[in-house]
């Protein structure tokens, strides 16, 4: 299965709050269990990040599928700002979901609960998926995805 982890999950790691379900989630990433998918947004976004996240960000990245900002994910953010989704405002939160979601990933994690992992977003940005010719997307946090009985 191919997921693509946005810069909160990298983060993640070194937040107090998250790093246990997101070291976990990396560990089943190194087990093989998920393929991990991420973006030159996510790379951008890490460049000002204090280096423990670099660094970690680094060791990924070399495995990881490293997703280009495509034409056509540009033209979905669009769409999920004009259908109302997220505002401008939070432009790159919607171009993590349209690249994951044009790239073929079939879940997206993030510790972002206001503009993607939210109850009343998740449904808006699949409607804007199907209605501009793509599938579904799962959207979740770390927390849901990862392997309980490893805890």
């Amino acid at each position: 299965m191919k997921i693509y982890a946005d810069t909160s999950v990298f983060g993640g790691v070194f937040d107090r709050e998250f790093s246990e379900s997101s070291r976990q989630f990396f560990n089943e990433i190194d087990a093989g269990r998920f393929i991990l998918a991420t973006s030159a947004v996510v790379e951008a976004e890490i460049e000002p990040a204090p280096e423990k996240i670099r660094a970690f960000f680094a060791k990924y990245a070399e495995s990881a599928q490293i997703m280009d900002i495509s034409e056509e994910a540009l033209e979905l953010r669009l769409n999920y700002i004009k259908s109302g989704v997220v505002t401008e405002a939070s432009l790159d939160d919607a171009l993590h979901v349209a690249i994951a979601t044009v790239s073929g990933c079939e879940l997206i994690v993030s510790w972002n609960f206001r503009h993607i992992v939210h109850f009343d977003k998740i449904p808006k940005y699949n409607a804007v998926n199907v209605l501009n010719g793509h599938g579904h997307i799962g959207i979740y946090s770390p927390l849901e995805v990862i392997q309980y009985d490893n805890l």
